[in-house]
């Protein structure tokens, strides 16, 4: 278990925004009744980085936002069981460029979804427990990778329908995966994060000749060796409680607990010494009233800014570039009172959704930059 290095006090951000930034609702949707779970713009291919997915309920909607505050609905899917509740969606494509999305949740099988012909190309079964997270590989968006409450991650081709490497067992998660993200560019290196209050690092370097293998295949994808990844690479209890959302930031890891904080550290690993090593926190972004679990931050592409919301409807956007952290603006409506439980930010973060318990969708648009 990695430990805390002895050096500086990390950093603390002020909750006086900056005013770096202004927003304001340009849109506010009612999707439905049901709580909605998640919201993603996709990244992945530059034709589409104003389109966006959200999923509540059994429900897969994928909408486009268009100027003055227009959103478009271009197309729905419902899933076949009324009682699946979806939690989370992604954006990955197959290895001819066709765009897919990516759903799971509580039944704990993950719908691909081919967004050009608006059917299920694959359904993938595997995880013996409901889908927290789904995650794209953007340096190989055929790869997406899964967080489950049975204590796992697996790793998948949406392409082929194989599940390559199950991240479970002796050195692995001991309550629900909640969160888990691919490194930017180390592209052998995961991160994930649950409810044992832990972050684990893993790597699939060893095992990238499977990965490979998977692209090729032509049998049964039952039929494909599936590995167990069991040790992770390095363990970080930065938290003293569930952790619910990770991204990494280059080689740094971006954690949110419900301490209503998220934390920026950086793993010192031991190269030597699998699993064990230090822990750097850098700095901290405080968000007020974010205590209840499974509330996920969003970033822009670049990473310059995190957006957040909380369980009173208020949006919180941290620039990360910065130190000591600067808030950059601090969203509220009078009608938004619905804990937020996911943001978006688009592209280049002129645009932020928020998907809520109440099952709306909100949209802000920036209104002026100014320097301070």
């Amino acid at each position: 278990m990695a430990k805390y290095a002895l050096g500086s006090e990390p950093v603390v951000g002020s909750l006086t925004p900056l005013k770096k930034r202004e927003y304001k609702v340009t849109n506010r949707l009612q999707e439905g009744k049901r709580p909605l779970y998640a919201v993603v713009f996709n990244f992945i291919d530059s034709r589409y980085f104003n389109v966006f997915a959200t999923v509540g309920g059994n429900r897969v909607t994928v909408y486009q936002c268009l100027e003055g505050g227009v959103i478009a609905v271009l197309q729905s899917y419902v899933d076949e069981d009324k009682d699946e509740s979806f939690y989370t969606v992604s954006w990955a494509y197959n290895v001819d460029g066709s765009p897919f999305v990516v759903a799971g949740g509580i039944n704990g099988i993950i719908r691909v979804i081919d967004a050009g012909s608006e059917k299920i190309y694959k359904s993938f079964v595997g995880h013996g427990d409901s889908i927290n997270e789904i995650r794209t590989q953007a340096l190989k968006p055929s790869l997406v990778v899964s967080a489950s409450k049975d204590e796992s991650v697996r790793l998948w081709n949406v392409h082929t329908g194989i599940c390559i490497l199950v991240f479970a067992g002796a050195g692995g998660h001991r309550n629900e995966v909640l969160s888990v993200d691919f490194h930017p560019s180390d592209i052998y290196r995961i991160a994930s994060c649950g409810m044992d209050n832990t972050v684990k690092i893993w790597s699939m370097k060893e095992f990238w000749t499977y990965v490979e293998k998977s692209f090729t295949w032509t049998d049964l994808p039952s039929k494909f060796p599936t590995k167990y990844v069991q040790f992770p690479v390095f363990i970080a209890s930065v938290h003293s409680n569930y952790v619910d959302c990770n991204r990494w930031l280059g080689d740094f890891i971006l954690s949110k607990s419900v301490d209503n904080e998220i934390v920026l550290w950086e793993p010192k690993m031991k190269e030597q010494s699998p699993g064990e090593g230090t822990v750097d926190i850098l700095q901290k972004y405080p968000v007020p009233e974010c205590d209840i679990w499974f509330i996920k931050f969003s970033c822009d592409f670049h990473y310059n800014a995190a957006a957040i919301g909380n369980r009173e409807g208020k949006i919180f956007v941290w620039e990360l570039q910065s130190s000591p952290p600067a808030l950059i603006a601090r969203l509220s409506h009078a009608q938004s009172k619905s804990p937020i439980r996911q943001t978006a930010m688009s592209f280049d973060g002129s645009i932020i959704l928020s998907c809520c318990e109440d099952g709306t969708i909100w949209r802000w648009d920036v209104m002026t930059t100014t320097s301070t």
